[in-house]
């Protein structure tokens, strides 16, 4: 049995019928897990459907919801009041930090 079929299987036994975007969520839960904290992945995802389920269940409803839990979990340990471009890349500021290192190196 592979995960579409679980999926299948699990909306027959809560007798959901639910046009369902797996990547959509799948990659909500991943952004959250390494963004927040793992255990707030399914969360998220729950919630996520609380909120489709409420505002009616459409696809591009659940799209858009989808999108703003992902912003939330790309700005979660920002500084206020920090851009996006503000924010350093961490493997520029480890890249920056190694030529650093070799500039030091060659000085000595």
């Amino acid at each position: 049995m592979n995960l579409h079929d679980w999926i299948d299987e699990l909306c027959d036994e809560l007798d959901v019928e639910i046009d369902l975007d797996e990547a959509l969520v799948l990659d909500l839960a991943r952004d959250v897990a390494h963004q927040v904290e793992r255990p707030a992945a399914p969360l998220t995802t729950f919630l996520l459907g609380y909120a489709a389920a409420s505002a009616g269940g459409r696809p591009e409803e659940v799209e858009r919801l989808a999108g703003l839990a992902t912003a939330l979990a790309a700005r979660w340990d920002k500084p206020a009041g920090v851009d996006d471009d503000e924010v350093a890349d961490p493997v520029e500021a480890e890249d920056d930090a190694v030529v650093e290192e070799d500039v030091l190196a060659d000085e000595d």
